[in-house]
């Protein structure tokens, strides 16, 4: 395990305060007849308070990520799942840390804490997700002061605990369960985000999302995934259903894209993966969809 350290702690301000005499003497000039001055009002900051989700959110770090807002919806997302200041956070898969500069700096000014349990880089990793994760870490220890202390823990097939069992408020699987079921650990995400969570703690679920209409593949390949068989999944490692929102709902998205949910942005496949891209593939089409229809689900692990 590695501990990305020198987190951030939060202060506290000191106000100034008129003394007794001071009131005192305010109170003689106006009865000698003497005009009172009026103190300028305090200057309002720019921006959100310090520390605030919206404040996370609107970040200039965050300047090359933010055009994805409106359609990820980070802020009303997060809301959704009660995300608190001092909250411990288990974020499933990462990948380069989309929603790890809200949530870290967030953590970081809150007295929370933030775990980032990434791919399992062991032997005969997929080297893609190893160039990730050392992109990651390089990212994220650069700044300490601002993203305060990560810990990078690992999620993979013979992956042992993401966090100490029973310490997380809160863990999330942000559009990575097909990823799990096409290597056969979806089971597992879920068994291990159980045994993270302490009880009352939230499993908060945002997943490309198939129609019910249609059958779902084992291995999830083209990237959707039914809502029904999420909530089954859930079920069987012992998760209650909390709610469902449809803060990520995209009708427009009609799921039968040539090269699956990667058609779409923020990828752009023009051509299978692992294959060069085709200049002549006309993605009008698919950019006017704009990102998948998801799914955006709560689970409670019981008291």
């Amino acid at each position: 395990m590695t501990v990305l350290t020198e987190g951030r702690r939060p202060y506290l301000s000191r106000r100034g305060v008129l003394s007794g005499v001071a009131v005192s003497a305010l109170v003689g000039l106006a009865a000698c007849g003497k005009k009172e001055e009026t103190a300028e009002p305090p200057a309002t900051p720019d921006g959100p308070p310090k520390g605030s989700l919206e404040w996370a959110v609107a970040g200039p770090w965050r300047a090359q990520d933010r055009w994805r807002d409106g359609a990820r919806h980070p802020m009303e997302t997060l809301r959704f799942f009660g995300l608190q200041p001092r909250m411990t956070v288990v974020e499933f898969w990462p990948g380069s840390g989309w929603y790890t500069e809200i949530l870290a700096p967030y953590l970081a000014e809150g007295n929370g804490h933030y775990i980032a349990a990434g791919y399992q880089t062991g032997a005969g990793a997929d080297p893609a997700q190893v160039q990730l994760m050392g992109a990651f870490q390089q990212r994220f220890a650069n700044d300490r002061k601002l993203y305060g202390e990560i810990e990078l823990t690992a999620f993979g097939p013979t992956s042992g605990p993401v966090a100490p069992v029973g310490t997380a408020d809160l863990v999330l699987f942000m559009r990575t369960i097909h990823a799990w079921m096409a290597a056969g650990i979806a089971e597992k995400a879920f068994a291990d985000a159980w045994a993270a969570l302490r009880p009352g703690g939230i499993l908060g679920v945002e997943q490309h999302r198939l129609g019910p209409e249609d059958d779902q593949d084992p291995v999830a390949a083209n990237g959707y995934v039914q809502d029904a068989f999420v909530k089954q999944l859930a079920a069987e490692a012992g998760f209650a259903f909390v709610a469902e929102s449809e803060i990520n709902a995209n009708e427009t998205d009609t799921k039968d894209h040539p090269f699956g949910v990667d058609t779409l942005p923020p990828v752009r496949l023009t051509a299978p993966r692992g294959s060069p891209p085709d200049p002549g593939f006309d993605r009008t089409k698919y950019e006017e969809i704009g990102e998948s229809d998801r799914m955006t689900l709560k689970f409670r692990k019981p008291e």
